[in-house]
């Protein structure tokens, strides 16, 4: 399928997920400024004018103007159909020689459509010097994930400066995946946190120093401006996350560790995100909207169980994907997030569970349908009307507009102030 051409977020037709993640990458102050011309590696579409690159640090990350593949943001009118939002997500993204990330890198670039890439920070540190990684309430070094090997770190870099140049978000998944213990991230503290951010940080802006890749390209963007959210490992952690998120001027947090198809509110002055319970067929429980909850269900958390199974499973996992699809765009429209993980788990059944919601979604017959980052939904948020917002939020899972779209989005008119003069203005 040919790359379709990028749209305005109210303007997508039938078929066409419009837009992709806006990604600011300014001329802000982060660092160092050496400046040198031309077309970081990695780079999509036709050559255009030679760009100016402005090094930051040590020359890991680099000034490179306005991300590419970026839509106009436009305003909801009074009796307008909202969209339907849909966001597909990636905990740790990183490549491990498996090429899941290029699959779906290019599954997106497809359908013309963004993603949020959520990097773990120690897949840019290499294991020679992770006693550089100081994780809260562990030792030196620890991680429940492992580092990655020199040539998955290079693939890594290079699948995360073509990603950005595409147009995608670059989120964090933090460090070193803590979930059980007393170095759980669920007992960190807000300075804890804002360890681990540092950190990450750190990781991705400092990643030629620890390497000694000094003549690799940089990733073509500044970290600092780029990161805006991202999501906890295991879902745990959200409550002393956010006075942190907050303080550093974070727009959303996807770490909920559960919620329901609605419209979406803040949280201490951050979008709330949560990956949201969707119908599971065959059961009548649901299952959160992540490839490991559907796992957890299907297997018990083995990662690799009888091979029988496999084609029930991914049709299963697909078909509860698309029944949360249908659930929101049949109804209230309520954005629906889907979050994964590069893993082969079961024979790799829920990358291609993915794909195949993903090629339904994106297919015609889905009018006004957006599949874009979380940084790009963040943006039609702030761009919104608060009180079509808080109407939209009225609306409980599955529950469409008694009156219709046009009559519920019709706002009523604002009750004029009375021309009657005051007691104290009449003379």
């Amino acid at each position: 399928m040919s790359r379709m051409s990028r749209r305005s977020l109210l303007t997508a037709t039938a078929g066409a997920a419009a837009g992709l993640a806006v990604a600011g990458c300014g001329a802000g102050d982060s660092g160092g400024g050496t400046e040198r011309t031309g077309e970081p590696s990695g780079a999509s579409g036709a050559h255009g004018p030679a760009k100016t690159v402005t090094l930051i640090g040590d020359g890991s990350t680099a000034h490179t103007g306005k991300q590419p593949n970026q839509p106009a943001v436009d305003r909801l009118e009074p009796g307008q159909t909202p969209p339907q939002f849909v966001i597909f997500s990636w905990d740790g993204a990183g490549e491990v020689g498996n090429g899941l990330f290029p699959r779906f890198r290019k599954l997106a670039a497809d359908h013309g459509v963004s993603m949020t890439f959520f990097l773990s920070g120690l897949y840019l540190l290499p294991e020679a010097k992770k006693l550089q990684y100081a994780p809260p309430n562990s030792p030196l070094g620890a991680s429940d994930i492992g580092y990655l090997a020199d040539d998955h770190l290079r693939m890594t870099l290079d699948n995360i400066r073509r990603a950005w140049q595409e147009g995608h978000e670059i989120g964090t998944h933090f460090n070193g995946h803590f979930c059980a213990g007393a170095g759980s991230v669920g007992r960190w503290t807000p300075a804890d946190w804002k360890s681990e951010i540092d950190q990450a940080k750190a990781f991705v802006t400092s990643w030629k120093t620890q390497t000694g890749w000094h003549e690799e390209e940089p990733l073509p963007f500044d970290y600092e401006k780029e990161l805006i959210g991202g999501r906890t490992p295991c879902l745990l952690g959200q409550e002393n996350l956010l006075p942190t998120a907050s303080a550093l001027g974070w727009r959303y947090d996807a770490s909920s560790p559960g919620g329901n198809q609605v419209w979406p509110s803040k949280k201490q002055g951050v979008w709330d995100l949560p990956l949201q319970l969707i119908p599971f067929p065959g059961h009548t429980f649901e299952v959160l909207s992540m490839d490991y909850n559907m796992l957890a269900n299907q297997s018990h958390a083995a990662t690799s169980s009888d091979p029988r199974n496999y084609p029930y499973w991914r049709q299963q996992a697909t078909a509860s994907y698309i029944a949360g699809f249908e659930r929101a765009y049949q109804t209230n429209r309520a954005p629906f997030y889907i979050g994964n993980h590069f893993e082969q788990w079961n024979g790799g059944i829920y990358m291609d569970a993915v794909e195949d919601a993903f090629t339904y979604i994106a297919g015609a017959g889905h009018g006004d349908v957006r599949m874009v980052s979380f940084r790009q939904f963040v943006d039609w948020l702030d761009a919104q009307d608060p009180a079509l917002l808080d109407r939209l939020r009225t609306l409980e899972v599955g529950q469409r507009p008694a009156q219709g779209w046009k009559g519920f989005m019709t706002l009523p008119a604002p009750v004029p102030a009375s021309t009657t003069p005051s007691s104290a203005a009449v003379a």
